[in-house]
């Protein structure tokens, strides 16, 4: 028996295992050298021996640059990476199980659940750790009440009924939230949801993200060991079955663990959008479909994404720019060669 054909697939399968190492070697040095800028950039210059003097535990010879490092810098870049990181990993769950490559972590409401909860703890004048908690509340609140919606609602197109759902829960969130803003207070309340709701970390400590990331780590674990069913999933819902998957269990523990994970980093970061849409297709082009691939590769995709947004931000002028509003100047025409690279696979 020829054996030539077997060997030649354990070659083919060795080599792009090794390619895939690669890749994610690369992803993950690129993740710390555009750290390590992004902390060395901004109005206060930290220099590149300040830095490494920092590293290895030694004093600077600025002595300004250790709180700059520490008390400011470090904290926001841990958060954008983070940021990116957990809305990259949840818009990929969400398009693989709703196989619509238009599906972002938005789609269920959470984000507009999340802002909600947040405008209402600064109307109602509450710490910082109040309004976390009520932006991760209304996230979470907003996803039960479209699971709820979709329970009540039985029909033989359940991801269709998901998805309507979520566009009401989500507007009937804007439309409170939009009542909210008319009856804060002009000249305190006002300004500060305004900039909440466009997502910003220029407030970031880190105490902020004690609570937050803790429940992003654990609901990311739920995404790995399921890895190989969203593979399924995506090929629908009788073929899933067919291969012995529980499609409504499996896809309900992965839309709560994407949604925990979107709502713990909006708690802290506010509504950031198009980051959780773009950066799957990105990931996608680079490793393929394959969700045990597209997920790591997606999550350093992200982090590296999040923190040049949120460098730019604070760099680019005096003032500084909202995430939300840099996220959608880079992301529509992204997204828009995506679908012009991609269009023969749309149709």
């Amino acid at each position: 028996m020829d054996q030539r054909p077997a060997a030649a697939a354990v070659r083919s399968k060795a080599r792009s295992a090794t390619s895939q190492a690669a890749l994610f070697g690369a992803l993950a040095a690129l993740v710390i050298v555009t750290a390590l800028t992004a902390v060395s950039v901004g109005a206060y210059p930290v220099t590149l021996s300040d830095l490494l003097a920092l590293m290895v535990g030694r004093a600077p010879a600025d002595p300004q640059a250790a709180t700059v490092v520490q008390s400011i810098r470090l904290p926001r870049v841990l958060a954008a990476l983070a940021l990116g990181a957990c809305l990259a990993a949840a818009g990929s769950v969400f398009q693989q199980i709703f196989r619509n490559p238009l599906v972002s972590p938005d789609i269920l409401g959470v984000s507009a659940g999340a802002g909600l909860g947040a405008v209402l703890g600064i109307f109602l004048s509450l710490p910082v750790p109040g309004i976390q908690f009520l932006a991760f509340a209304g996230g979470l609140g907003a996803v039960f009440c479209v699971m709820a919606i979709a329970g009540v609602v039985r029909r033989q197109d359940t991801i269709l009924v998901l998805v309507l759902s979520g566009v009401v829960i989500g507007a009937l969130a804007g439309s409170a939230t939009s009542l909210i803003k008319v009856l804060a207070d002009p000249y305190d309340q006002l300004p500060a949801i305004t900039f909440w709701l466009l997502g910003s970390l220029a407030a970031i400590h880190a105490n902020d993200m004690t609570a937050a990331l803790p429940v992003a780590a654990c609901a990311m674990i739920p995404l790995i060991l399921l890895r190989w069913k969203v593979d399924v999933l995506a090929m629908g819902d009788e073929e899933a079955c067919a291969l012995g998957v529980d499609t409504r269990r499996i896809r309900l523990i992965l839309i709560l663990a994407a949604t925990l994970i979107t709502a713990s980093v909006v708690s802290f970061a506010g509504v950031v959008g198009w980051v959780g849409l773009i950066i799957p297709h990105c990931a996608r082009m680079l490793v393929g479909p394959g969700f045990a691939r597209l997920l790591p590769t997606a999550i350093l995709l992200g982090a590296i994404f999040m923190i040049i947004v949120d460098t730019i931000a604070r760099s680019i002028a005096a003032t500084e720019v909202p995430l939300g509003i840099l996220t959608s100047v880079i992301g529509a025409p992204v997204f828009v060669f995506l679908m012009a690279r991609g269009r023969n696979a749309w149709s």
